[in-house]
């Protein structure tokens, strides 16, 4: 919705001072990761929907790290201190203390209910401006209630938020809880807040309070009640971080699902927010995918997969593996039990195969390294071919040195490639050897000891053993005969 068909408010405070003891961290509670970003961070989104004026997140505990994390991911984002953490009252007028008389509308969220959208703000907003209010608040049916503050109204309007402990009988019954996010005129929270008392049992400044203040004042106060009741949910401690981070996991999943992605077992695939995937993408039981990973169009991932920051071509596969900051070319083939480690560049229809480990490489256009290498600071052309039990020998212990393979060379297995070092285009290494000077185009390169064999050397030191008398029963030119209890078996 463009901010002509929806005017811009004037502040949106987000509170995030709380200490969030439950969590047990030496991590701000509101910096807890689901789907791959900080609660705090959808908060920040949401409230960004509205175009504000003003973006107040409001810091305490903790806020050292809060500050930092917002400097990174939400540098437009002002920060206000709460010094002393005396309630929701006093976290607002700390938010505001700094932005002087405002004009028009203040939003107040939370920085802990990462699943609220900024279509739901904008709902509340244009329901605030529609019914005249003075306050709105949002609402949410619980079907247990308990522990929640209750939504007190008369003829639609809200007269009071009556918490748990000083709600009656009836009060207790009623089933319509506040959900701690509110919109408000401003000049009316402004006066509201300045009246603000903490003579009650907890010794804080109740946010709530604004509204008795707005109804003394013949105001309107309304709320609106929120069907998608998950929103509203709140992170206390792991618990509930675990809860809203699978119903989190759940959406983005059915999203993708809807526009074309193929998951077979939601149960067991988790996907962050911020990846992206075509249509036609299949993903198997067992995937992970983080961060900035993408995938195209055909391509299959899984099962047992783990891929962060990973751009997967169209049409590649890749199977029981784990990559991070590496790109997949178009019809590749990673895996199984491969592992491509940051600057891995994996060219087309290329393969990386069982048990292979890469780092600061790229395998060119149908380059294969099927299995049981480690290839690391290198090149390999197009059309080359890795051997099995190959290394590249990238470190000296000081230095980390590259190693190219040109195209359609060979490289015979249990072979070491000592970096830095040059394997010219069309070229061969013959098994077992260890490559310490360039091979130029066309040649091959033996470079191991010459074969020696030093006839009756078992008879003489192994005398006695199954392999003696297997030994002397070849040289006879008859069946050797076993003994299975035979020490040194």
């Amino acid at each position: 919705m463009s901010t002509t068909d929806h005017p811009r408010v004037a502040a949106v405070v987000i509170m995030a001072a709380g200490a969030g003891t439950r969590m047990k961290s030496s991590t701000a509670k509101v910096l807890h990761h689901l789907a791959g970003r900080s609660m705090l961070s959808y908060a920040v989104d949401a409230a960004s929907a509205l175009d504000p004026d003003h973006l107040v997140v409001v810091v305490g505990h903790q806020r050292e790290q809060v500050e930092e994390h917002l400097a990174e991911v939400a540098p437009q984002v002002v920060t206000a201190v709460q010094h002393e953490l005396r309630g929701t009252g006093d976290a607002v007028r700390s938010g505001l203390a700094g932005l002087g008389e405002l004009t028009g509308d203040v939003v107040v969220t939370s920085g802990d209910v990462p699943l609220l959208t900024g279509d739901t703000l904008r709902a509340l907003v244009e329901a605030h401006r529609g019914e005249g209010n003075a306050v709105t608040v949002l609402t949410t049916i619980a079907p247990d209630p308990t522990g929640y503050g209750r939504i007190v109204r008369d003829g639609g309007e809200v007269v009071r938020i009556v918490e748990q402990r000083d709600a009656t009988e009836a009060e207790q019954a009623i089933s319509e809880i506040n959900a701690g996010i509110y919109v408000f005129d401003g000049a009316v929270l402004g006066s509201g807040l300045a009246e603000l008392s903490d003579d009650n049992a907890q010794g804080e400044f109740y946010l709530t309070d604004v509204i008795g203040f707005a109804r003394g004042l013949g105001r309107r106060v309304g709320a609106t009640v929120l069907t998608d009741s998950v929103q509203a949910q709140g992170v206390n401690d792991r618990i509930q971080l675990s809860a809203l981070s699978a119903e989190l996991n759940r959406r983005i999943l059915r999203r993708w699902m809807a526009q074309g992605v193929t998951i077979v077992d939601p149960g067991s695939t988790w996907v962050h927010d911020s990846v992206d995937l075509a249509p036609d993408v299949t993903l198997l039981p067992g995937t992970s995918l983080e961060g900035a990973t993408s995938v195209a169009s055909g391509a299959v991932i899984g099962p047992d997969t783990t891929l962060v920051d990973v751009e997967v071509d169209e049409g590649a596969h890749v199977v029981r593996s784990h990559a991070t900051l590496a790109v997949i070319g178009p019809g590749a083939e990673v895996g199984p039990f491969a592992y491509l480690r940051p600057g891995t560049n994996l060219g087309a229809k290329g393969k990386i195969g069982a048990f292979v480990e890469t780092k600061n490489a790229t395998i060119g256009q149908g380059a294969k390294v099927p299995h049981l290498t480690y290839c690391g600071d290198a090149t390999v052309g197009a059309g080359a071919n890795i051997g099995a039990g190959t290394i590249f020998a990238n470190y000296d212990g000081v230095t980390k040195s590259h190693t190219t393979v040109g195209a359609a060379s060979f490289i015979g297995s249990d072979s070491v490639l000592v970096a830095p070092v040059e394997v010219a285009d069309g070229a061969y290494v013959a098994a077992g050897s260890t490559i310490t000077a360039p091979v130029g185009p066309g040649e091959l390169a033996v470079a191991r000891g010459q074969q020696r064999n030093i006839a009756g050397w078992v008879a003489r030191k192994r005398d006695g053993t199954k392999t003696a008398a297997a030994a002397e029963a070849a040289l006879r030119g008859s069946k050797p005969q076993t003994n299975e209890n035979e020490d040194g078996r």
